[in-house]
């Protein structure tokens, strides 16, 4: 496997043993040194090369989703993560199926592993996520509990916030509620939480959750809000409709988060539609965080790596534009920091249009060198305009 360390040593060595050959080699030699040079320039993204560094000197947080084991196991993963991390989050490890196996068991062992490993390198860990509709065991369904989902629910988000308590930057409280083509009140998912609670069970997980740990930032997640079409459009009124709401009856709710699953390639563009969202949402006085930012490339024709990867940072760069323009945004964190690991491979999104065509999504290669994304996203951060 070529690492990024890998990359720099053959630089290196090939510049070196082509020098030898005499005036022979002497174009192959500094055509050595330029691959040597750009290498050398691609390595200065650690320290205040980061974009943990940049973020920060830019007024918010960069950080990154996790699969946990892949920081157990792979310390050249978990390196990069230190590297260029200021927060973490679990992708799954919190969600009620691999937290909660059964109704009278938890397992925390690696949300556990990844606040000892953010907290060891002074980052923010944020929590993933307390209520979603695709996260629902099997047990919870079972006809002997559903009777008690309401107080198996509080039980549940109690236990986990408690312990937790003043350790987590933020929560994402409730995630995906909602889902206009289900035709329900304020165009509500139609979730197992909604058909055995109804739509309080949100004020419900909200109140609980501060309960618990008054000091997380509890956040309201979503999908589906960056371009200017109709269907975002809707969306974003329903949000902030159920935002309204909330604050209306003081539930406790600090942030919103914006997933930021965006695409290349597509017609739509981001926006006003965006911007007005962000702002208005900075107007109710919640802060907003853009919590899984990728860059889905299935409507890339190129099966060239170089054009797609200068489309795919074109596509950082215009979204990043418009939505870090605000200064309500104050974190930002990407569905993980490399290629190798991208749900885009698999999951729901297997059907994809490229099926034999790996993703090249996030800022980080497979072997961990940074890509034109890499720098798209730093350059980002630097182009920040902040307003009051």
């Amino acid at each position: 496997m070529l690492t990024r360390r890998n990359f720099i040593a053959k630089g290196t060595i090939a510049a070196a043993g082509l020098a030898s050959l005499g005036s022979a080699g002497s174009l192959l030699a500094n055509a050595a040194k330029s691959v040597q040079n750009q290498a050398h320039v691609s390595q200065e993204i650690s320290g205040p090369h980061s974009l943990r560094a940049h973020a920060s000197h830019n007024g918010f947080i960069f950080g990154s989703a996790v699969i946990v084991r892949s920081v157990q196991s792979d310390p050249e993963f978990a390196a990069l993560v230190r590297e260029q991390c200021g927060i973490v989050v679990p992708t799954g490890e919190l969600k009620w199926k691999a937290l909660r196996p059964s109704r009278d068991q938890y397992d925390f062992s690696r949300p556990d592993y990844l606040l000892g490993f953010a907290q060891r390198n002074r980052m923010l860990m944020r929590g993933h996520t307390l209520c979603w509709h695709e996260s629902v065991p099997d047990w919870i369904k079972a006809e002997e509990n559903r009777a008690n989902t309401r107080q198996l629910f509080i039980d549940h988000i109690t236990v986990v916030c408690k312990r937790y308590a003043g350790k987590f930057h933020s929560w994402d409280v409730v995630n995906e509620a909602i889902f206009p083509k289900d035709a329900q009140i304020g165009g509500l998912r139609k979730s197992f939480w909604f058909e055995q609670m109804g739509p309080e069970y949100i004020e419900l997980a909200f109140r609980t959750a501060h309960a618990a740990d008054p000091q997380a930032r509890l956040t309201y997640n979503d999908y589906g809000v960056e371009v200017d079409n109709e269907e975002d459009a809707e969306r974003r009124r329903l949000i902030l409709d159920l935002l309204h709401d909330l604050r209306k009856r003081n539930v406790p709710i600090d942030a919103v988060g914006i997933q930021s699953h965006v695409k290349a390639g597509q017609t739509e563009t981001f926006g006003k539609g965006l911007a007005d969202y962000i702002e208005s949402i900075r107007q109710m006085g919640l802060e907003v965080y853009l919590t899984e930012l990728d860059v889905n490339e299935d409507d890339i024709a190129s099966a060239d790596p170089a054009q797609r990867d200068a489309i795919i940072a074109k596509t950082y760069t215009d979204y990043l534009r418009v939505a870090l323009a605000n200064p309500a945004v104050k974190a930002l964190l990407t569905w993980d920091l490399s290629d190798r690991f991208t749900w885009l491979n698999d999951g729901p999104t297997h059907h994809r249009k490229q099926p034999d065509r790996p993703q090249r999504s996030l800022p980080f290669d497979s072997d961990y060198r940074p890509k034109e994304a890499f720098f798209a996203l730093r350059d980002s951060f630097d182009a920040r305009k902040l307003h009051s």
